[in-house]
C-alpha cells in the first residue's frame, strides 16, 4: 500500500486536535451531546486508528441535561506540557440565533470552557478546571520559556457586530489551574468571517496560527498568520487558506476546515480537518462532518502548503514513512456482557447511565428503562452508534411489553430531536402493535402510522437497511425465516446536518441503535438480545 483513503475517522467525528508522545500519536475529536464526552483516538503508523479513550465519563466532569441539540462538548483540544495530558472544551449550554442566516440582532449563548488532565491517554482525568465563558473552541499552547496560554475565539452578541470577534490570548497558570493577566485580542480574521478554531505552533522563531474559517458547511477553510510575537501582530498567509473545498459540493471531500498540525520525528508536517461527504447527487451527508488528514510542506518562504500547492483535501495521500502498525482488536460482535457498554455504543446527554439502561438487570441483555420522549434533551434511554458506512444493515431483538399507548421500545435511525425515523413496538386498544415514528425537518411534521396492528407475543427482531439515502426497515417474529416490510422507504438523507430547520444548530451526524420511552413515568423496561451493525460499503 502506497497510498490511504480519507477520511481517516468516518462517521461524526468532527473538530480533530492532535498530538505526537513519541512513537505514539493521539487525535481528539468533539462529540456534543453524546455521552461519554471527547472521543481520544491512538495511531503510530496515521493509517490504523483505534478508539483510546473518551475521557469525560463523570456527573463531575459534564452533565450536559438540558443541552440543545449540537450543542454540549465543542471543539476539544489535546495536548502534553510537564508531564502530562491536557484537554480544553467547551459546554454549550445555549446556542440561540444562528449566525449563518444574516442575522443581526441580538445573539445570546452560553458557553463555558474546562480544562481537565491525566498522566495517561487511558487513565483517570482530574475534575475539570473553569477558565471562562467568552468565546468557544479553546485550546492551549505551551510556549518554549515554560509558559502555557489559552486561546479561544471571542464572541460578540450585540447587535450589527461580527459575532466572531477575533481570536483572543490569556496566560494559562498550570500549578494554580487558573487564567492570569489580561486578556488580549491578537487577530481578528480574514474576509472569509467565522475565524475559530485556533492553534498556535513556534517553529524557527516564528508563531503561527492556525484558525478555522468560513463556517462549518461549503465555505469552510483553514487559514494560518503569523507572527514574531506570540500576541501579535499576525500577517495572514499570502494565498489565504492552506486548505478548503470552498463552495464545492460535487468533490469527494466538502466542507474541509478546522484543522490542527502535527510533526513526525522526521520534521514531516501533516494537517488533519474535518471534512464532509455529500450523498451522490444530494447536498447532504448523513455522515456528518468526518475527520481526514494528509501531509504539508513548510516552504522556502516559511508558509505552510499541501504537497501540490493547491491548497486543496487529498483524497488518497502517500502513505508516512512509518512501520505500518495495524491494531489487532475484534470487532464487537453485538452481543451483551457483563461490564460496560460496548465502545462502539454512546448515549445522549446524561451523567448517570444506570437511570437508562443496564447490562446486569438481565444478564446477557441490554435492557433499557423506558424514560422521557424520544428527543428529549433531559433523561432520554437511546443507546446508539455511529453511522460509518452509506450503506448498512442494523439488527436486533426485543422483548417488550407495553401496558398501554405511553410505552413504546424499537430500532431507531437518529440525527437529533428533529429528524429521525424510529420503528417502535407499543400497545393500542389492547393490542400490542409495530408503529414507525418519524420526524421530517423539511415540513416540520412528526409522522406515524401502524405497520402491524397484532404483533404476535414473544421477541420480535427488528432491522434497518440502508442504500445511500433509501432507508428501508423490516420485522419478524423471532424464529421466522423471512421478514415483513416495516412500512413504506423511507428518506435518510435528512439525517444530516443539510436538512435543517431554519434557525438550528447542526453539527452531528446520524446513529442507528436502540430506544425506549415510558411518559407515564413507570420506567417499563425493554431487553434488548442484541444490537448488529454492518458496513457494506466497498470502500
Amino acid at each position: 500500500m502506497t497510498h490511504f483513503r480519507n477520511p481517516i475517522l468516518r462517521g461524526f467525528n468532527p473538530d480533530p486536535s492532535i498530538l505526537r508522545r513519541g512513537e505514539d500519536i493521539y487525535l481528539a475529536t468533539s462529540t456534543f451531546e453524546w455521552f461519554p464526552g471527547v472521543q481520544i483516538h491512538h495511531s503510530r503508523d496515521l493509517v490504523n486508528w483505534r478508539l483510546a479513550a473518551r475521557p469525560l465519563t463523570r456527573a463531575s466532569q459534564l452533565d450536559m441535561r438540558g443541552d440543545p441539540d449540537s450543542c454540549g462538548v465543542w471543539a476539544p483540544d489535546l495536548s502534553f506540557a510537564h508531564g502530562r495530558f491536557w484537554l480544553v472544551y467547551t459546554d454549550v449550554k445555549r446556542f440561540g440565533q444562528s449566525t449563518l442566516d444574516g442575522s443581526t440582532g441580538v445573539t445570546l449563548r452560553d458557553f463555558h470552557n474546562y480544562v481537565v488532565s491525566a498522566d495517561r491517554i487511558d487513565g483517570e482525568w482530574t475534575d475539570p478546571v473553569y477558565l471562562n465563558s467568552s468565546g468557544f473552541d479553546p485550546a492551549l499552547f505551551h510556549d518554549e520559556d515554560g509558559r502555557s496560554w489559552l486561546l479561544n475565539m471571542l464572541w460578540d452578541h450585540r447587535p450589527n457586530k461580527p459575532r466572531f470577534a477575533g481570536i483572543v490570548a490569556q496566560e494559562f497558570d498550570r500549578d494554580h489551574g487558573a487564567l492570569i493577566g489580561e486578556r488580549h485580542l491578537i487577530f481578528t480574521g480574514t474576509d472569509r468571517g467565522f475565524t475559530e478554531g485556533p492553534h498556535i505552533y513556534k517553529r524557527d522563531g516564528w508563531y503561527h496560527l492556525l484558525v478555522a474559517e468560513g463556517g462549518t458547511s461549503w465555505g469552510h477553510a483553514v487559514v494560518m498568520a503569523r507572527s514574531r510575537h506570540l500576541l501579535g501582530p499576525y500577517e495572514v498567509h499570502p494565498e489565504g487558506a492552506v486548505l478548503t473545498s470552498h463552495g464545492r459540493r460535487d468533490v469527494p471531500l466538502t466542507r474541509a476546515g478546522h484543522g490542527d498540525l502535527v510533526e513526525l520525528a522526521d520534521g514531516t508536517p501533516w494537517l488533519v480537518y474535518l471534512c464532509g461527504r455529500p450523498l451522490p447527487g444530494l447536498e447532504r451527508c448523513p455522515l456528518g462532518r468526518e475527520t481526514a488528514l494528509q501531509p504539508m510542506r513548510w516552504g522556502e518562504d516559511g508558509w505552510l502548503r499541501t504537497l501540490a500547492g493547491d491548497a486543496e483535501p487529498d483524497l488518497s495521500p502517500p502513505v508516512p514513512d512509518l512501520p505500518a502498525a495495524p491494531w489487532h482488536e475484534a470487532e464487537w460482535d453485538g452481543s451483551f456482557g457483563p461490564g460496560e457498554l460496548p465502545r462502539d455504543l454512546q448515549w445522549l446527554r446524561s451523567p448517570e447511565p444506570d437511570h437508562l439502561f443496564s447490562l446486569s438487570a438481565r444478564p446477557g441483555f441490554l435492557r433499557l428503562y423506558g424514560r422521557e420522549t424520544v428527543g428529549s434533551l433531559f433523561s432520554q434511554a437511546l443507546v446508539a452508534r455511529r453511522q460509518q458506512h452509506f450503506q448498512y444493515v442494523a439488527t436486533t431483538r426485543l422483548e417488550f411489553d407495553p401496558i398501554d399507548h405511553q410505552q413504546a421500545a424499537g430500532l431507531i435511525c437518529y440525527y437529533n430531536s428533529t429528524k429521525f425515523h424510529y420503528l417502535h413496538v407499543s400497545r393500542d386498544e389492547g393490542r400490542r402493535v409495530l408503529q414507525l415514528m418519524s420526524a421530517w425537518p423539511d415540513d416540520r411534521r412528526f409522522r406515524m402510522s401502524v405497520v402491524a396492528p397484532d404483533l404476535p407475543d414473544g421477541p420480535i427482531e427488528l432491522r434497518a437497511e440502508l442504500n445511500m439515502a433509501d432507508l428501508r426497515f423490516s420485522w419478524r417474529a423471532a424464529g421466522e425465516q423471512a421478514w415483513r416490510a416495516g412500512g413504506d422507504p423511507l428518506d435518510a438523507s435528512i439525517l444530516s446536518d443539510e436538512a435543517s430547520l431554519p434557525g438550528l444548530p447542526n453539527f452531528t451526524g446520524a446513529f442507528v441503535g436502540v430506544a425506549c420511552q415510558d411518559v407515564a413515568g413507570l420506567a417499563t423496561p425493554a431487553d434488548f438480545a442484541f444490537f448488529r451493525y454492518e458496513g457494506l460499503d466497498r470502500d
